[in-house]
């Protein structure tokens, strides 16, 4: 089953690359019907634009192949893992999702904004697919909950480098909406300069990476366990290369290539972030295993200290409690610097 998400994840990245070389090498109306490539036709024609879209639909094909294997594979596991199945099933329905949506891109003509939304599902399906991937990949303990390894304000700057991320990823699809590559020469663009579109970008990934700086900083004070550590540096590491690369490809005049390599580096990105996000919680249940065991102490303790309770009251031995409840009369007061019962000789009216 670890096999089966690791490969859906895998072509859910091909598909987001593969889209991409779609409309980087405007091959958007290549297939100018669907499901099949022409009204009469299923295959394309022996042409550039049109086996290139038809090579994204047959990835796509495959991928829901592979999501409905693993939704047959999470069913059969024993005992059942209800968060595999509704994020397997998820899957699917997210592929269809997606495939339904290409479709109106299509016959929208490569409305620029429907092809954002595709892009977007794409992400999304990516997040799905991780996420199973991650799930599938560790053992299973029921009833077992995550325990954070880090501070609270370290869970809550890695949750906004996050949305910072996401909301990049978006207006990176935005810039390209609005750059020369909107999936073909006719295509409509978004009526913004791509110039701002670009400061937009980049401004988002600066905040992300000065953000991501100042979590490492946090976690290396706070003496946080060297894997998450690890993780963050490893995360850090693929933002500036992908940065690298986002400013090389607009200051060569965005050539299709970079920017698909560009792209793929997206899909990096985001499967660190949430793998990196994933390691800040232990999921091994050792947390909920001490916590259950510290309750069965504690009960146990308590069930001993009612039984030597009873056992005292059957010997008829006195306890702490003993004198008040022979009523002794009105406790007296004790004169300032007078000790204990046993230190003190002398008569307890002068303290002498």
């Amino acid at each position: 089953m670890v096999t089966s998400t690791q490969v859906v994840l895998a072509l859910v990245v091909l598909n987001i690359v593969t889209g991409a070389a779609v409309r980087l090498s405007d091959s958007g109306l290549g297939c100018p019907d669907w499901p099949s490539c022409y009204r009469h036709r299923l295959t394309p024609a022996l042409s550039l634009h049109p086996a290139i879209e038809f090579g994204n639909r047959l990835v796509v094909v495959a991928l829901v192949l592979a999501a409905l294997t693993c939704v047959v594979l999470v069913a059969r596991t024993s005992p059942l893992r209800r968060d595999l199945v509704w994020l397997s099933g998820g899957l699917v329905a997210g592929i269809i999702g997606e495939a339904l949506v290409g479709a109106i891109v299509v016959y929208s003509k490569l409305n620029p904004y429907v092809v954002m939304v595709h892009f977007c599902i794409g992400i999304a399906l990516l997040t799905v697919a991780t996420i199973l991937a991650l799930r599938a990949g560790r053992p299973f303990t029921p009833g077992a909950r995550a325990v954070p390894k880090v501070r609270k304000t370290e869970l809550r700057i890695a949750r906004t480098m996050l949305a910072l991320l996401a909301l990049a990823i978006v207006a990176g699809t935005a810039t390209t909406g609005a750059g020369p590559h909107a999936g073909g020469a006719n295509a409509k663009r978004i009526p913004v300069r791509l110039e701002d579109m670009v400061r937009v970008h980049s401004g988002l990934v600066l905040l992300l990476i000065a953000l991501t700086l100042v979590l490492v900083y946090s976690l290396y004070r706070s003496r946080a366990p060297e894997v998450v550590q690890e993780r963050v540096r490893i995360l850090v590491a693929s933002m500036i290369a992908q940065g690298f690369i986002g400013y090389t490809q607009f200051f060569s005049h965005l050539p299709p290539l970079l920017v698909g390599v560009h792209v793929f580096g997206a899909t990096v990105v985001w499967i660190v972030m949430l793998w990196f996000y994933d390691g800040l919680y232990d999921h091994s249940g050792r947390g909920a295993v001490r916590s259950s065991s510290r309750d069965a102490h504690e009960s146990v303790d308590a069930r001993g200290a009612r039984d030597a309770a009873g056992a005292r009251d059957a010997a008829g031995a006195p306890d702490a409690a003993e004198p008040f409840r022979r009523g002794a009369g009105p406790r007296q007061r004790i004169p300032t610097g007078v000790g204990t019962a046993a230190d003190n000789t002398g008569d307890p009216d002068t303290g002498r």
